[in-house]
């Protein structure tokens, strides 16, 4: 009898949060594509167009995010009630040059997007950036009525998809897009090679091996002009689907793309969470940026590690754990509050970080030497910095590739993440 009362209340459940997300929503996705401008001491946000693409690939369940991550936030507000229907957090490529050196002297714009389930009534759409401070400030609103007509149907191209992983509904799962830069047509056979590997390398590493049930994962076929990736510094620039260069920022292994709206353009061919760009290059190099995308060299020795660690990044918005190798940031943390990502700290407010995990035996700040290998403490040196921001362990995939493993703090931050998308 519990059990078939069980299975009652699932089903009630069900069609309770189905009925409110259909009160509120179609199940595809309004798009909205901006430019977003400025330096190290002011940023603007210049509308551009709208779109509505066919599929949403979201949870139909939590519409509001609740983690509070990335140094942006995009909401929906329903106008006639003023109630907050949809929220999300994301990071940007902007955000990061803001502190680099360049920033103080130049003024710069990247594109960017943002993605709803599409409104089925008038609505207020919101960005929001945080401060020095951390705290969130409106930076941009508009409102959209869904029946404009200025709202651009999306337009497909009919490119080949290559379902990889197909465990679920998209609306209860991790679906990631893989879309390939610098394969030629000739070369798409081993861009799916690549893509199999990305299953299997996703996949090697817990907490992922063990909720591989909670994804889908699709390629789309996409071919590129020229083969390879561009290498400024060595006057390489092939023609490619997405245009991926390494030397973004002037550093080296830093590999990404400009070129967001047309990134998107692909990604919505298929429903997608998470974007991730495999580039047909045996150079070391990548990125990830929360909730934007992914990228990471498709045939290097180091590939399992880079895809993993990249994808801990864009996914669960862990930051790095390193602080002895050089990158193009300068003060990128403000040591005075407490940084939004979970795997880092300036023990400003550490309750709200690992604090449950730690021993109460183990000292804060905690020694770095061997004798605390594979414990959960609190070791200085994080965050690109070697003092004032502090790490959960000497050693995880967010550090380096030694351990080749997920300290306990990312390992709970990608399951909650997990969760939250596949619920």
């Amino acid at each position: 009898m519990k059990k078939y009362l069980f299975m009652i209340f699932v089903l009630i459940s069900g069609t309770s949060i189905s009925a409110q997300f259909d009160a509120l929503f179609t199940k595809e996705t309004l798009r909205l594509d901006y430019i977003h401008s400025g330096n190290a001491f002011q940023e603007s946000i210049a509308y551009g167009s709208s779109s509505k693409e066919q599929f949403w690939g979201g949870s139909q369940l939590n519409l509001i995010d609740t983690f509070y991550y990335g140094n942006h936030y995009v909401e929906l507000i329903d106008e006639k009630s003023g109630t907050l229907i949809y929220s999300r957090g994301y990071c940007s490529l902007f955000a990061e040059w803001q502190t680099t050196a360049e920033a103080k002297t130049l003024v710069r714009s990247f594109e960017e997007t943002a993605v709803f389930p599409f409104p089925l009534k008038p609505v207020q759409a919101r960005i929001l950036s945080r401060d020095e401070e951390g705290v969130f400030q409106l930076l941009f609103s508009m409102r959209i009525d869904p029946s404009d007509y200025f709202i651009k149907p999306f337009k497909t191209t009919g490119l080949p998809v290559y379902e990889l992983l197909i465990n679920r509904d998209p609306s209860i799962a991790v679906d990631i897009v893989i879309i390939p830069d610098g394969f030629t047509l000739e070369e798409m056979e081993q861009f799916k090679l690549r893509s199999e590997q990305f299953v299997e390398y996703l996949f090697r590493f817990e907490p992922f091996k063990k909720h591989k049930d909670k994804f889908n994962i699709r390629a789309l076929l996409v071919p590129s002009a020229e083969t390879g990736v561009a290498i400024p510094a060595k006057g390489e620039w092939p023609e490619t689907a997405v245009s991926s260069s390494f030397y973004t920022f002037d550093s080296e292994r830093y590999c990404m793309t400009y070129e967001h709206h047309r990134l998107r353009d692909l990604a919505g061919q298929v429903p997608y969470d998470q974007i991730y760009i495999l580039t047909n290059t045996k150079k070391y190099g990548g990125g990830g940026i929360y909730n934007f995308y992914c990228l990471s060299s498709a045939n290097n020795s180091a590939s399992p590690e880079i895809i993993v660690h990249e994808f801990g990044h864009g996914f669960a918005g862990l930051g790095d754990e390193y602080y002895d190798s050089s990158t193009s940031y300068e003060e990128f943390y403000n040591l005075k509050i407490e940084p939004w990502e979970p795997n880092i700290t300036t023990l400003v407010n550490f309750d709200q970080k690992w604090k449950h995990l730690v021993d109460e035996s183990t000292p804060v700040p905690t020694p770095d030497n061997e004798g605390w290998d594979g414990k959960t403490g609190v070791f200085e040196g994080g965050g690109y910095v070697a003092k004032g921001i502090y790490r959960p362990s000497r050693d995880c995939l967010m550090h380096t590739f030694k351990g080749n493993i997920f300290c306990a703090a990312c390992s709970e931050a990608i399951e909650e993440m997990i969760f939250f998308y596949s619920e």
